[in-house]
């Protein structure tokens, strides 16, 4: 079992940075993959990014590459996601994931309870 807590959400302009944090207890969390997702208000939960079990490769959605990048510390427990040039359509909640580190919700078996970020233009 993994626990999931996400931190670091909040209100920044168009433009700015933030760097979200999910941090992770319970057994083996170096042996999973992680992702982010997001959920804006009316739409689906979106893939961001993932990350495999060592960071050895990570995988992004077109509309964040370049501006976005995830990466984790398993002596910390811990996975990120750098959020740079934040955009208006970025603002939704955000969501960290273990399991397989691929783009489909249904292959992470474990969630945070998410962290809201809103982009002001």
């Amino acid at each position: 079992q993994v626990q999931l807590v996400e931190s670091g959400g909040g209100l920044v302009q168009a433009g700015g940075s933030l760097r979200l944090s999910c941090a992770a207890s319970g057994r083996s969390f170096s042996s999973y993959g992680m992702g982010w997702f997001r959920q804006a208000p009316g739409k689906e939960r979106d893939f961001v990014a993932s990350i495999t079990w060592n960071g050895g490769s990570t995988y992004y959605a077109d509309s964040v590459k370049g501006r976005f990048t995830i990466s984790r510390d398993n002596a910390k427990n811990t996975v990120y996601l750098q959020m740079n040039n934040l955009k208006p359509e970025d603002t939704a909640i955000y969501y960290c994931a273990a399991g397989a580190p691929t783009r489909q919700a249904g292959h992470y078996g474990y969630w945070g309870q998410g962290t809201q970020v809103t982009v002001s233009s």
